[in-house]
């Protein structure tokens, strides 16, 4: 397995997926208490943390693999952003594996995106094609996290954001085979979590997703951003438990 990962604990499987301006730090707080009562695995997705990328390869085929590597079964799975986007790819495939779901600000198929964040992805572009990495790290720092999060969790964001972007532009292109996206064939509960200081992509996401899905809640946070559980650690075991 070439997937840098890290599976501690003993108990329920835990899957934790992290969001695509992060890898798997941003769950470090959350593992040091959900280890004591879960098998909690972690993992950095292809181009990000300590995972290279390669030419060609599928994000949600590797969290399979690394699933079936580890014998999970009956699986919580959590999903932030574009890790929610993998699970529900993987959950659209093998129902089965997954006892549970939290898709925190997660986007999924079928929806198109708002304009700000049309915006932003044209303000990010430019300032890559222009060679301003360290412009475009603090673009993701002032838009992807919200008002609550402290010092600690910007230098982190900007920390795992910087990282990716040097491993991504580095490998140029390369080709992520995605699968479809199902909501119909996702058995397992699903706990949908979206922020008022987000963009309404992900909440249009959310509704999309309860409206299709065989057993869901939907919390809409009025105090978060894009990134809740690093915004308030304190509070992202009630969210994600």
């Amino acid at each position: 397995m070439t997937i840098s990962h890290d599976v501690t604990g003993d108990g329920p499987d835990l899957l934790l997926v992290h969001a695509g301006v992060a890898d798997r730090r941003m769950w470090a707080r959350q593992v040091a208490e959900l280890q004591s009562t879960h098998r909690v695995i972690t993992l950095d997705l292809r181009g990000y943390g300590e995972t290279p990328l390669e030419p060609k390869y599928s994000d949600a085929g590797d969290v399979l693999a690394l699933l079936e590597e580890v014998g999970a079964r009956d699986v919580i799975a959590v999903g932030a952003s574009y890790g929610g986007y993998v699970v529900q790819q993987v959950a659209s495939r093998r129902p089965e594996l997954f006892s549970r779901m939290v898709l925190l600000c997660a986007p999924t198929d079928n929806v198109p995106p708002d304009d700000e964040l049309r915006a932003l992805w044209a303000e990010e572009n430019a300032l890559l094609e222009a060679g301003d990495v360290d412009g475009a790290t603090d673009l993701t720092v002032r838009r992807w996290i919200g008002p609550d999060a402290d010092a600690e969790a910007r230098e982190l964001l900007r920390a795992m954001q910087r990282h990716a972007y040097d491993v991504q532009l580095a490998a140029g292109d390369v080709d992520n085979e995605e699968w479809p996206v199902e909501p119909e064939k996702i058995t397992a509960p699903v706990r949908l979590i979206t922020g008022a200081h987000d963009f309404t992509f992900f909440t249009d996401s959310a509704t999309y997703l309860a409206d299709r899905l065989p057993s869901s809640e939907h919390i809409h946070l009025p105090w978060a951003g894009h990134l809740p559980t690093l915004e308030r650690p304190a509070e992202a075991l009630g969210l994600i438990g």
